[in-house]
């Protein structure tokens, strides 16, 4: 609640209009119940002396029950309630002043009576609300009219009415802009025949056609249509709606999903939003009271995984980023973003590759941070399969790097990415992480044991295909349609799973809430991917939203499984059973941790081999500290 001491002119202005009314209900009431009667003059004198007492209390009551501080432009429901509750109180006062304290005691009679308390409470409600309520709608007429004024475009708004409202009230309050709504597309049947904020449903999305017609004819043709988050569940066949709506000639956006607090607005309508399966459900406090006001370092931060994940850090709160980065056009990219977004975290960016230990070290240690998201990494299997020394280097030493240094500096947790490629790798990229997983989860068990100094957690977390990520299909097969085809896929019973960039990130960052709340039990946690998406039917499901045939005007051409790859990639080991949580979207793996002794031995092995550029000892040592690699190739 405001303090008094923090009112503005505004509140204090308001604050006088709740007292005026309730001095003018006060007297009105009396009036009205006794007028043109000799019982009006005499109660007047003590009316006289009541009244200060009563708008003090008047004043008490409307500011506690936040009518003071409430915008008018806004005043919705939850605001007329809060009237509906002074107004009782107010009335429930003068019953008691009546019936306990005045009447008996000095007036002899009841001096209010209670037909001038009812009338005393309505009409106290009728003063508190009608010029907030004139003043609503007087701005709710005038940004339409502006909205109508500024040639704005004749719009469908597709998808329930629910997701709707949001939208309408977006374009009401002007942080929608240059769009007019004419009417509504719902798949709801309960929706139809309704006028929502007095935009009519008119009819299924099915419709499209035949409403778009009927606007031409009237010659008020419609522009654009804004697909709403309900607008892409699958029962309601988000493409055919996008393929009947290019062909008519309609822009088509979309209203992103409110979940994480963004404010409303359009964004293009993208092929991956055709893609996702419904979203976890993301508790955006917990997230918050992790980072707030911590210092955070993100480690391949100008990548498409760790760009996100920094803004995603200075979106909860944290005081301080740190960005390490090896591509310095990267470091360019995502340090600029963020300035634009004119974040209030210190942030700070360094060109650094994790593989140079000292580097890495001397910047942790000036930092001294309290969380590591370690995203920076080599992930292009077919190229990891022919560099098989640089995966090593790079995702095996340099994460042992990031975690050494991350202890030395006294940070309370390091979570490293990792993929569900390390799980029975088969290639060198899963097999590369499983190793720095084991490093991880070997170093946490370590550190659980000891009690003496700090307990840093240490988890890895695994997920698959990030969407519109560096080296994701998506683009691939977009670029490949924009020249024409052929779409290249690997085998026709590829299957991959998919996720968003801003999902993963969150649920990362759950997982990191998770490992720092509850006594130390699992350090490899897995996000739930949903279902499993065929490539070839993601293939022919993007020619068709191009307005193009498979087969006929793109040809779909199979290539042949590259090296390192499966058909099928599985979420959890036979040897780490799955643990559940409590957390939607995220699961853990069964610790499966081997001694440090030993994973010291084989990197000691590992660098030796790299020195003598000697693959095949690589492979054997890798292959003796993950027994079930090349154990599940299908």
């Amino acid at each position: 609640m405001t303090r008094l001491t923090n009112l503005t002119l505004r509140n204090y202005l308001i604050a006088l209009h709740d007292v005026a009314a309730s001095a003018a209900a006060f007297f009105a009431a009396f009036y009205l119940r006794f007028e043109g009667a000799e019982q009006f003059s005499e109660r007047l004198p003590l009316m006289l002396r009541i009244l200060p007492y009563f708008l003090v209390f008047s004043f008490v009551v409307c500011y506690l029950f936040n009518l003071t501080t409430t915008k008018w432009r806004f005043i919705s429901l939850p605001d007329a309630l809060n009237i509906l509750r002074a107004a009782t109180v107010l009335a429930v006062a003068l019953l008691v002043l009546d019936y306990i304290l005045v009447a008996p005691n000095v007036h002899g009679t009841f001096f209010f009576g209670k037909v001038t308390i009812i009338l005393f409470w309505f009409l106290e409600i009728t003063s508190l609300s009608a010029l907030r309520f004139a003043y609503r709608y007087f701005r709710y007429t005038r940004v339409r009219h502006h909205a109508r004024a500024e040639d704005a475009s004749p719009a469908l708004l597709v998808g329930r009415t629910a997701d709707a409202e949001i939208l309408l009230r977006g374009i009401e309050s002007g942080a929608v802009k240059r769009i007019w709504p004419v009417g509504i597309l719902s798949p709801s049947i309960a929706d139809r025949g309704q006028l929502i904020r007095n935009v009519p449903v008119l009819g299924n999305i099915d419709d499209v056609e035949d409403v778009a017609a009927d606007f031409a004819r009237r010659n008020k043709p419609i522009a654009r249509a804004v697909m709403l988050p309900s607008a892409f569940d699958p029962e309601a066949h988000p493409e055919t709606f996008l393929m009947r709506a290019k062909r008519l000639r309609l822009i088509v956006s979309r209203l992103p999903s409110l979940e994480s607090g963004d404010a409303p607005r359009l964004a293009p309508v993208a092929v991956e939003d055709l893609l996702l399966r419904p979203s976890s459900t993301i508790d955006y406090a917990r997230l918050e009271a992790l980072v707030k006001g911590k210092s955070v370092i993100v480690t391949g931060g100008g990548g498409s995984i760790g760009s996100e994940i920094c803004e995603r850090i200075v979106a909860f709160g944290a005081a301080r980023l740190l960005i390490i980065e090896n591509s310095e056009p990267s470091l360019y990219a995502i340090t600029e973003a963020l300035a634009a977004q004119q974040v209030e975290a210190d942030v700070d960016g360094r060109i650094a590759d994790i593989r140079d230990r000292d580097r890495i070290l001397q910047l942790m240690t000036e930092f001294k941070p309290d969380l590591v998201f370690h995203a920076a990494a080599l992930k292009h299997v077919p190229i990891l399969e022919r560099d098989w020394s640089e995966g090593v280097k790079t995702n095996i030493f340099g994460s042992v790097n990031v975690a050494d240094a991350a202890l030395a500096a006294g940070a309370e947790a390091m979570v490293m990415i990792s993929t569900d490629k390390a799980i029975e790798p088969v290639s060198m990229l899963g097999l590369t992480k499983r190793f720095a997983e084991m490093y991880c989860q070997a170093l946490d068990h370590d550190l659980g044991v000891q009690t003496a100094r700090k307990r840093m957690r240490l988890i890895s977390v695994r997920f698959g295909n990030v969407l519109a990520s560096n080296g994701s299909v998506v683009p691939k097969f977009k670029a490949q349609i924009e020249a024409g085809g052929p779409v290249t896929v690997t085998h026709p019973e590829m299957v991959r799973y998919f996720m968003t960039i801003r999902e993963a990130c969150d649920l990362v960052i759950t997982a990191a809430t998770h490992a720092l709340g509850v006594p130390r039990s699992v350090s490899v946690y897995v996000l739930n991917m949903g279902q499993p998406v065929k490539i070839v039917d993601l293939a022919e499901r993007m020619i068709r939203l191009s307005g193009l045939q498979p087969g006929i005007d793109i040809e779909i051409v199979f290539t042949g499984m590259r090296p390192g790859e499966r058909l099928h990639e599985i979420l959890f080991a036979s040897e780490e059973p799955p643990v559940d949580i409590g957390l939607a979207g995220v699961m853990a793996a069964k610790p499966n941790e081997p001694p440090m002794q030993a994973l010291k031995g084989w990197m000691a092995g590992l660098r030796q081999a790299i020195e003598n550029d000697d693959p095949a000892t690589i492979k054997a040592i890798l292959k003796d500290a993950v027994p079930e690699f090349g154990s599940n190739a299908a």
